[in-house]
Formats: C-alpha cells, sequence, structure tokens
C-alpha cells in the first residue's frame, strides 16, 4: 500500500498481476464409488484416473501468500492425486468472486464470509463448503506513544479504517464500547496504504496482520534510520474483543452441489486443498517459492512474513483444518445484521459441514496443528 513511492509503485504492479497457478492433473476414485468412501480413502484410494475432473477456484485477491496453500497442492500433486485439473485465477480490484461463481466462470472462490452472505441474500445461492481461516487478521494499530491500549482509548481519536465491506469490525468493537461512532470518534476514509498513520495524520488505522502490520514494520524510522519495531507500535485484536468476523472460505453455489457428481469433486477438492495448507503450515519457505512462481509484485520477504502470519489464521484448528465454528459464524451474522450487511439473519444453508468433514477423514497428516509454532521472520526494508 502505498506509504512510500515504492510501495506506491509496487501496489500499481500488485493490482495487474494476473498470474495463474498451472492446471494440476490427478488420480480419482471410480465413478461408482461414493463420495464419503473415496474421501476416507485419499489419493492412493482414488483409483485409476483416466480423465481429470476440471475445477476452476477463484482468489479473492492476486497472487499471494494469502492463498499459497492452493498453488501448494498444485505444485505437490495433491490435485492430481485426486484426479483433479485444476485452474487457480487470480483476483483484483475489478474481480468479485461471488459474481464469478455465481456466474459459472469458477466453480469456488475464496471470500470473506459477510460478502458471501450478502451475495446470498441477493439471491445467488452461494454456500460456503469449508472455513479455512478460523481467526481474524484485520487489527486497529496505533504508535505506542499514542497510549491507545485499548477500544476505550479510541474515544476522541481520529480512526481511519477501509469502507466498503472492511469497517464492520471496528464498528462493532466501537458500539461494544459504547462509543458513537459518529459523536465519539472521528473515522477517516484510510487508503490503500499506511501513510496516515506513518505520518502521523491519524492515531489509529487498520492493517492485516499479513500485510499491512508488515509494511509498517518493512519502513525506516525518520528518526533513527532503523526498520519500525513491534514494541513501537498497540495492537487491538478483534479476535480477542469478540468483534472478529470470519475471512477466507471456500464457498460454491447450491446448484452446482445438487449435483451428486459434483459432490464427489468437492470432496476431493477440499482434501486435496486441506492437505496444501497442511504442507505449508510445516514448509513454509517451499510454499513461498510456489507463490514466487506466480510472479506477486510483493517480494519474498513479505511472502515469508505473510505466509506466517496466515499460518496463525489457520493453526491450530480447533475441530480440524477447515471446519466451521458455528459460534463464530454466528458472531458473524450477527454484526453482519447489526450494521446493514444483510437485511436479515442467514437462511439455514448458508453454511454446510458435510463436505469438508468427509474430506478430513481421508488425510493422513494432522489436520489441527494442535503443537504448531508460528516461525520467526526477519523483517527487511521493503520486504525484500
Amino acid at each position: 500500500m502505498r506509504r512510500s513511492a515504492l510501495w506506491l509503485g509496487m501496489l500499481l504492479v500488485l493490482a495487474m498481476v494476473a498470474a495463474c497457478a498451472a492446471p494440476a492433473v490427478a488420480p480419482a476414485a471410480p465413478a461408482d464409488e461414493p463420495a464419503a468412501e473415496a474421501a476416507a480413502g485419499g489419493g492412493e484410494a482414488a483409483g485409476d484416473c483416466t480423465t481429470p475432473d476440471p475445477v476452476t477456484l477463484q482468489l479473492k485477491w492476486v497472487a499471494q501468500a494469502q492463498f499459497a496453500g492452493y498453488y501448494a497442492a498444485a505444485g505437490e500433486g495433491f490435485y492430481e492425486a485426486e484426479c483433479l485439473d485444476v485452474t487457480i485465477n487470480p483476483g483484483g480490484p475489478d474481480i468479485v468472486p461471488e459474481q464469478v461463481v455465481a456466474g459459472g466462470q469458477a466453480d469456488f472462490g475464496i471470500d470473506f464470509v459477510p460478502s458471501l452472505l450478502s451475495a446470498r441474500e441477493q439471491g445467488t445461492n452461494l454456500v460456503n463448503v469449508a472455513q479455512v481461516f478460523e481467526r481474524s487478521a484485520m487489527r486497529e494499530i496505533s504508535w505506542a506513544d499514542s497510549k491507545i491500549t485499548s477500544p476505550e482509548d479510541l474515544r476522541g481519536k481520529r480512526v481511519a479504517v477501509w469502507f466498503g465491506g472492511n469497517e464492520f469490525e471496528l464498528l462493532a468493537t466501537l458500539a461494544k464500547h459504547n462509543i458513537d461512532k459518529d459523536t465519539d470518534v472521528e473515522l477517516v476514509q484510510q487508503p490503500f496504504d499506511m501513510n496516515l498513520l506513518i505520518e502521523r495524520q491519524v492515531d489509529a488505522a487498520a492493517a492485516m496482520t499479513y500485510n499491512e502490520l508488515a509494511q509498517v514494520l518493512e519502513t525506516a524510522d525518520p528518526a533513527t534510520g532503523e526498520l519500525f519495531q513491534l514494541d513501537q507500535l498497540s495492537v487491538i485484536d478483534f479476535n480477542e474483543e469478540g468483534t472478529a468476523m470470519l475471512q477466507d472460505g471456500i464457498f460454491t453455489t447450491e446448484e452446482w452441489l445438487a449435483d451428486e457428481a459434483n459432490q464427489e469433486i468437492a470432496v476431493r477438492f477440499l482434501r486435496a486443498s486441506f492437505r496444501g495448507w497442511i504442507f505449508c503450515r510445516d514448509n513454509v519457505d517451499a510454499c513461498v517459492d510456489y507463490v514466487l512462481e506466480q510472479g506477486p509484485a510483493l517480494p519474498r520477504g513479505h511472502q515469508t512474513w505473510m505466509m506466517n502470519e496466515v499460518n496463525k489464521l489457520i493453526w491450530p484448528s480447533s475441530a480440524g483444518i477447515g471446519q466451521m465454528d458455528p459460534a463464530i459464524f454466528q458472531q458473524t451474522a450477527d454484526i453482519a445484521v447489526q450494521f446493514d450487511v444483510i437485511a436479515e439473519p442467514p437462511t439455514e444453508g448458508a453454511y454446510v459441514t458435510e463436505y469438508a468433514q468427509a474430506a478430513l477423514e481421508g488425510i493422513k497428516e494432522d489436520t489441527m496443528g494442535a503443537d504448531y509454532t508460528p516461525a520467526e521472520v526477519e523483517i527487511t526494508a521493503g520486504g525484500q
């Protein structure tokens, strides 16, 4: 984002990136084998693959480590082992995954759950089939010397946030602390950079842990010439506040799932994708390599930070990767209703769990990561 001319140039390139993963080919279950049995067997039980099933995945944004698990699933042959020929399409500022999937240009998409609920309410019949990110990456950050250590301290401050769908966790947090968003704070439209915070034009700013937080830390402090340090910042974590909303989930349409053959494809696709994320949990550098093969604008250092932070959003997984937490879904839906993202509570069927559960049954690796420990990532100037 635009905290310096360097970052602006990088992000202009980033928005134009159009790299996609090479299609992966694969072995699958015999056509007469039930989906659950195919899931339990894993790749080896998929039988002889004669014609791989084509699958297209639409990402929410351009190629970056936020989506490393899918690139790893292709690169490591996990999709191939499931007799799937997977095309991974990058997103961008003008690409709306819900529209792409609803229009039949992709079978699966990645999106934030509030956006899916909004599209579903408008009649697209989208359905979440796997919730990959268990935690939210959204934060509100400030300088430690601003003495903002809790949401209560935002009262009377200039607070920046991205509008257009990214502001609801902050608004829910303000409401929880009885802070009127119209009179008790000055909300500022935040551009897609961290300049306002770095130049101290606002007291606090929004940041995703895997992106904008790193951008601040990759910047030199003008007073010292050294990179900013994490202990110079205060961080409000919406997960801890109980106001987080679910982010990257895998979705498709009810119409697509109505076909029994597609139900079996869904299980195989999810199983291979989960294995990709498990691989990235245990092989950070290799997954960064898979991302860099896509030609992203942001460099290795930044992608390594992103990969590590994305892993923290998935692992440890309380019920196994891809499983929806009903309480967090309800929290997300309640906030969406509270701030008019949707007019009514979501109808039954907004998410289903059977395909993700069947996919887990066929995975031999650790699907929960209870002993997961994040890597230590060295911050480098400009994320190099």
